[in-house]
């Protein structure tokens, strides 16, 4: 009985890290052929270009809104064929992670949680707007992290220029 107790309460005194996924939405979207109908008559190889960015934000102090934007531009004979932009969003409870730990739940696992989502909406929109439907691939939101991680390791090890040390 005693070793229960002592167990309880050595358990109590350390917070055990939880992730919660509180929501998950849509924040913004929207789907822009500009060549439309000319375009669905072009001959072609279509190019792709995808943009991605994440942006956090801390709604109180175990409360981030996590919000994934992709950018995907479809060119055909060098003019626009569309461009679907989409901004998914979820409202993640995070408590019990180190600050190291925290940035990388909300750059790894969050985003990870949120593109699904945003790949069938992106997907959704250009079949519905007449063209082939376009599956993302998968994204690699743990390396793309290591690598931002990286670069700023790298941007620290430089040495400062002779300005940046007068003004330091």
């Amino acid at each position: 009985m005693a070793d229960e107790t002592a167990n309880g309460a050595a358990s109590a005194q350390q917070p055990t890290a939880q992730l919660v996924v509180q929501k998950i939405y849509v924040k913004d979207a929207s789907f822009e052929a500009p060549n439309a109908p000319l375009i669905f008559q072009q001959e072609g190889q279509p190019n792709l270009q995808l943009n991605l960015s994440q942006k956090v934000s801390t709604l109180n102090e175990n409360l981030y809104e996590v919000v994934l934007s992709l950018t995907l531009t479809c060119t055909l004979a060098e003019k626009n064929a569309y461009l679907v932009e989409v901004q998914q969003a979820g409202i993640f409870g995070i408590v019990g992670f180190d600050q190291a730990n925290l940035e990388a739940v909300l750059s790894t696992y969050c985003p990870n949680a949120l593109f699904p989502y945003a790949r069938q909406m992106i997907s959704d929109m250009v079949q519905n707007g007449g063209f082939p439907p376009y599956l993302l691939q998968p994204i690699n939101f743990e390396q793309l992290y290591a690598e931002q991680l990286r670069r700023r390791a790298d941007q620290v090890s430089m040495p400062m220029t002779t300005l940046e040390a007068g003004n330091a």
